[in-house]
């Protein structure tokens, strides 16, 4: 009798969450996130004016994602915040912003029509994300935080090694060291990281319009030996820069490949065909469809939160 055909281990990683489905960078978002069921929680974080660590994708505080509803105090100069750099703003001044309700650009914007409104929702520490996993008791989740840095903007962008380094401090403070990632396109990060928590993983990731950040680590053209020899233990590409000749230097360089950001089953087959670890996505949900139809394991949904006294 033929033996059983193994199941195949390819993981998904929510994208700040899952975008596509509720609002970013959130805790009401992680949680939904965990209860559907994934490999991996990514998100973003920056740092405020009074170093505190907080989810958020951009490093102004975004007309999309954020709406002001009240100054901390009256006549507050910097209300409103909204537009405001995140490193000039406190904790306090940025939990007054609503960041449960998505502000379209333009009448298409996908995640408008799709992403259900949680109004009243408040911008989290990384503290608090991290303390919402193990309430979940959501060990088999990795955290994957993505530091935000831009070496072309640094009046916006903390230094690398102190942000890189509260990050961990962060992360051992909940014991998260060993189940967690460090991801930045900002490659001085990764390279502290490697330094200092050789034992989390790196995920160094690339675009096209910011590999420039890190031209002067690469030599040759070949981005995933560069990538490697900063620290990282995984390449995180755009999908657009993702084919067989990429894949066989990442292979040759020893790093796994997890590819951002698909949303498309189509899509998401041809990355599995080339052979990627992992997909980040904004539709999780998605992509577990495209799991049970290639058999692949799927990630454990979290079990939801008993209510306070049950």
């Amino acid at each position: 009798m033929p033996g059983r055909v193994p199941v195949v281990r390819v993981e998904i990683h929510g994208h700040r969450g899952a975008r596509g489905l509720w609002p970013e960078n959130t805790l009401p978002g992680m949680s939904r996130t965990m209860e559907l069921g994934v490999h991996a929680l990514e998100f973003d974080v920056a740092l405020t004016a009074d170093r505190r660590l907080v989810l958020t994708h951009d490093l102004t505080v975004s007309a999309v994602t954020s709406a002001d509803r009240r100054p901390l105090h009256a006549g507050d100069p910097l209300h409103p915040y909204v537009g405001r750099p995140i490193n000039s703003l406190t904790l306090a001044q940025l939990r007054t912003l609503d960041v449960g309700v998505r502000l379209p650009r333009h009448p298409d914007d996908p995640f408008a029509l799709t992403q259900v409104p949680m109004p009243e929702t408040r911008m989290p520490t990384l503290g608090a994300v991290l303390g919402l996993a193990g309430a979940y008791d959501a060990e088999g989740v990795r955290m994957h935080v993505e530091l935000k840095s831009d070496p072309t903007r640094p009046e916006l962008t903390a230094d690398p090694e102190l942000f890189t380094e509260m990050v961990i401090e962060e992360l051992d403070r909940h014991g998260r060291l060993g189940n967690a990632a460090i991801l930045s396109f900002d490659w001085r990060v990764i390279a502290h990281a490697a330094k200092i928590a050789p034992g989390t993983r790196r995920f160094a990731l690339i675009e096209l319009d910011t590999l420039h950040w890190n031209e002067g680590t690469i030599t040759g053209g070949n981005v995933p030996a560069a990538a490697r020899d900063a620290g990282a233990t995984t390449l995180s590409p755009e999908h657009v820069m993702v084919d067989e000749t990429l894949m066989a230097q990442a292979a040759a360089a020893g790093l796994d490949v997890a590819v951002w950001t698909v949303n498309d089953q189509a899509l998401g087959a041809r990355m599995l065909d080339l052979g990627v670890a992992g997909i980040v996505t904004d539709y999780p949900d998605r992509m577990r469809e495209l799991w049970r139809e290639r058999g692949l394991e799927l990630p454990q949904p979290v079990a939801p939160l008993k209510p306070v006294g049950v």
